[in-house]
């Protein structure tokens, strides 16, 4: 990525969260200060925030985030390591990539380049430093986190975008071609799965990621319920409709080990 024209570097907010080793603050301001300085569009804002967790059970007990406004464009990236530095450098890398999927999106609006396949989007098989999910008793867990939001009227290639700039491990999104209310998530190392509230394969128009579309609709279910059915099936999150208004939400395990929820506003 090169810029078209010199542009003054943002802040770097750094935010830390327990006990730090000397120089990581600013070992990290350096790191994705370099990355800031190589965009072709102007980074407005730039916020890191490291985190140890203390729990001496977590594997890998360093967290890295980063959240970049890139001209308008938000960026996320969300590592975790055994070691603060060495979470520092995944998290340069992992922001790396995803600022050269955003500049391969603008140039395709531009009309300079095809938009690019997922294989190139993630580079084959990039790897995963996901934080560890604290082991916390079910009996404990609490919906902390509860998000209420327009949905995106998108494509699913729009959506798998979202998905990978922002670093998601799903997106819920209204398909624009059924109307239905749909998540997107990954579904092996480069493809992508599509679930709707009622599903309609046959009205989702042309894609260019690698898609499948699951012909189960979502299950409708309480809070409740949807709490009980993601503690028994092991998965990250439960895609379901809700009991009462019938609309898709996605009820998600934290990193902390409490929920999150994701709905819609009416």
């Amino acid at each position: 990525m090169k810029r078209s024209a010199p542009q003054e570097a943002p802040e770097i907010r750094v935010e830390t969260h327990g006990q730090m080793p000397p120089g990581a603050g600013e070992y990290a301001r350096e790191k994705v200060g370099a990355l800031t300085g190589r965009t072709r569009e102007p980074v407005l804002f730039a916020r890191v925030k490291l985190t140890h967790m203390a729990n001496p059970a977590v594997e890998r007990p360093a967290i890295a985030q980063a959240d970049l406004d890139v001209n308008g464009r938000q960026v996320r990236a969300h590592v975790a390591a055994r070691t603060m530095t060495e979470a520092v450098d995944l998290l340069q890398n992992r922001l790396a990539v995803r600022l050269e999927r955003l500049e391969q999106h603008w140039e395709a609006r531009r009309g300079k380049m095809p938009v690019p396949g997922p294989h190139q989007w993630r580079h084959g098989a990039e790897p995963t430093h996901r934080p560890d999910y604290f082991p916390r008793p079910a009996e404990e867990r609490q919906v902390v986190r509860h998000k209420s939001y327009s949905l995106a009227r998108e494509t699913p290639d729009e959506a798998a975008f979202e998905l990978e700039t922002m670093d998601y491990d799903f997106h819920l999104f209204t398909d624009i071609g059924t109307g239905e209310d749909s998540v997107l998530y990954r579904s092996g190392p480069t493809g992508y799965r599509l679930a709707q509230v009622h599903p309609r394969p046959h009205l989702v128009g042309p894609v260019a990621v690698p898609l499948t579309v699951s012909d189960l609709p979502a299950p409708r279910l309480t809070l409740a319920e949807a709490r009980q059915r993601l503690d028994i099936g092991g998965l990250p999150f439960v895609f379901f409709a809700d009991a009462a208004t019938g609309r898709g939400n996605v009820l998600y395990h934290r990193y902390d080990g409490h929920y999150g929820l994701i709905a819609p506003v009416e």
